[in-house]
């Protein structure tokens, strides 16, 4: 049996369990925003951000 993929995805920057953990929702994307929260705390509200900010944000990153 095959498990079903978290909606939620964490991100390759966060680390090993470090103090930076960033979660993304790509399946929202399609909605117009980005939802983002904190991976370590997943009972803190999600913020979200237009898909063009986010893949802003994500070229800066690999820059």
């Amino acid at each position: 049996m095959n498990a079903i993929p978290s909606p939620w995805v964490k991100s390759s920057y966060s680390g090993n369990g470090g103090a930076n953990c960033v979660g993304w929702r790509p399946s929202a994307i399609s909605s117009g925003a980005v939802p983002l929260r904190d991976s370590k705390d997943t009972a803190l509200p999600a913020l979200t951000v237009p898909p063009a900010a986010w893949a802003a944000f994500v070229q800066h990153l690999k820059a």
